[in-house]
């Protein structure tokens, strides 16, 4: 058995990898701080239901000021998940969120792990966002990254920092480049979320741009079943892979599947392009095949399906 840290541990991906490794007889200790970035009430709701089973301990709190030594002594895996999420929100005011959160966090909990003996890896969240517009689709680990926003600047960052303290000091990273994930507890920032609602209150969806932006999606499911595979891969240490749910979609597409799902027309509300959104992304997950045997199970109107439900249940 395993004694297992997962950081952001109440968010969307943090409290299903928790709920996975609770459910496989794990210990974990799962740390959130709670920020106020959407509805804390909603990041509760996330992990309510995980108190009762046995192994589980929460630690409230802003990871920058632990006692990380202490905490990592017997830890053997840490799933790095905590971050300031959000490609919009990056710019202005907001900045020093971000490299507070994504930078200088991953660096501390970086300084205490190059000193834990019994740690065999740290599997850190990063974005496709660290690509921006790549001109190779789909898109290979091996492409120059040109982050478009200041949020994939500085989750650019943090990968490249986890990068320096495997090399100098062998701390057992992995990096895990995320392609949209969706699924029950997506952010409320996001957009299927975002859709969701609106459909459920009738309103319009809004839509960025032209609705010709294609993105891959990647369900819930398959983004925890990857972490799980790489804090276990023996070729997986110092390595950076994508995670993709196999499906690139035009959204103008997606929203004719949701349409299916929810069984009525969709209005919509045309709105003018983000800034800091890629306009394509599309992932290329033949490494992620080769080091982790990972192969995305849920097709998306499967997923969609999943998370249409969950919503009704949230609203």
């Amino acid at each position: 058995m395993s004694k297992i840290i997962v950081t952001g541990a109440a968010g969307f991906v943090g409290s299903h990898l928790v709920e996975t490794l609770l459910r496989q007889g794990e210990t974990v200790i799962a740390i959130d701080e709670f920020n106020d970035y959407y509805d804390p009430i909603l990041k509760r709701k996330n992990i309510a239901h995980l108190h009762s089973i046995p192994g589980f301990t929460l630690i409230e709190g802003d990871m920058q000021f632990f006692d990380w030594q202490t905490l990592l002594k017997d830890v053997d895996v840490v799933y790095h998940q905590a971050a300031q999420a959000g490609v919009r929100a990056s710019w202005g005011q907001s900045f020093r969120a971000y490299t507070e959160r994504n930078i200088n966090a991953t660096q501390i909990l970086l300084e205490a792990a190059k000193d834990a003996k019994h740690l065999k890896r740290l599997v850190f969240a990063s974005s496709s966002s660290v690509y921006g517009d790549a001109e190779t689709l789909p898109t290979h680990e091996g492409i120059c990254p040109l982050p478009v926003s200041p949020y994939g600047i500085t989750k650019l960052a943090s990968e490249l920092l986890c990068g320096q303290y495997y090399k100098n000091f062998g701390v057992p990273f992995v990096s895990l480049r995320y392609f949209t994930v969706y699924g029950p507890r997506q952010r409320p920032d996001m957009a299927f979320h975002k859709f969701f609602k609106s459909i459920l209150q009738d309103e319009a969806i809004p839509i960025y741009g032209d609705g010709q932006q294609t993105r891959e999606f990647t369900f819930i499911s398959d983004i925890v079943a990857a972490n799980l595979a790489a804090a276990t891969a023996p070729g997986a240490v110092g390595e950076i892979l994508n995670i993709g749910g196999g499906s690139t979609v035009v959204l103008a597409e997606v929203l004719q599947t949701i349409e299916e799902i929810v069984g009525k027309p969709i209005k919509r509300n045309h709105i003018d392009k983000a800034m800091g959104d890629a306009r394509h992304t599309s992932a290329d997950v033949s490494k992620a095949q080769k080091i982790l045997a990972y192969q995305p199970q849920v097709p998306l109107p499967e997923g969609l399906t999943q998370e249409w439900e969950w919503i009704k249940s949230l609203y």
